[in-house]
């Protein structure tokens, strides 16, 4: 699979989200969203991270990226929809292992997840408040006893990244960092509607709907600004 430095963040391109399945499964690598933020905003130590890993093209703005660098084929793949494209991949054959979010949140996803793919081998789940250095190897000691094949964290970055990092090292598997997205799963925070996200409209969706949000968007007319500039 092809990948493009984007302000120094390796992306790669997929050209279905089935081929970065396979890709990643296959690798046992850790999968990280790259967005518009991610690679305007990029430091060191976030590109260090994103480029130990596979990163791919969570948003329209990384996608109008990759195309500017001559990709051609590369799709959109959000990591709220990628997750669930995975446990629909594998879920008869392979085991899963969820941390993230509050206690009943994750409680909240392990039993949908149970109802919507029956069958599904969710070895065990916590929340995401790792509180301890004790706590944080008694989940690393649970996960190399456990073994699962597909590991799901959902704790924000670069928290997230820098924990599945850790467990890697120690148990390879295919992991995914997923933020916010068992609050997305369980109903608990509102996506954009269908035609928002076709039409790749979603960060206007959002600041439709929290006003607030207006200093962090003009960032993005930055980011389209620079692109246009060939400046990434």
């Amino acid at each position: 699979m092809q990948s493009q430095i984007l302000n120094g963040v390796q992306t790669f391109a997929p050209e279905s989200r089935d081929s970065l399945i396979e890709f990643a499964a296959k690798g046992k690598k850790i999968l990280v969203a790259v967005n518009a933020e991610k690679i305007l905003h990029a430091t060191d130590t976030s590109r260090d991270i994103i480029n130990r890993n596979l990163g791919y093209p969570d948003g329209i703005g990384a996608v109008m990226a990759l195309k500017q660098k001559g990709v051609k084929d590369v799709v959109k793949i959000p990591g709220c929809e990628l997750w669930l494209d995975i446990i629909k991949t594998f879920h008869k054959e392979k085991t899963f292992y969820l941390v993230g979010g509050k206690q009943e949140i994750i409680q909240e996803t392990v039993s949908e997840l149970k109802r919507q793919f029956a069958g599904i081998k969710i070895v065990n789940f916590r929340n995401g408040y790792i509180k301890s250095e004790e706590e944080r190897q008694e989940l690393i000691k649970d996960i190399l006893l456990k073994k699962p094949d597909v590991v799901f964290v959902a704790m924000g970055s670069p928290k997230q990244e820098l924990l599945m990092e850790e467990m890697q090292k120690l148990h390879p598997a295919l992991y995914q960092g997923l933020g916010g997205s068992f609050d997305v799963f369980t109903g608990n925070v509102e996506r954009a509607p269908d035609w928002w996200v076709k039409n790749n409209l979603e960060w206007a969706y959002r600041l439709v709907k929290q006003p607030s949000r207006i200093k962090r968007q003009i960032h993005l007319v930055r980011f389209l600004y620079l692109l246009k500039m060939n400046k990434f």
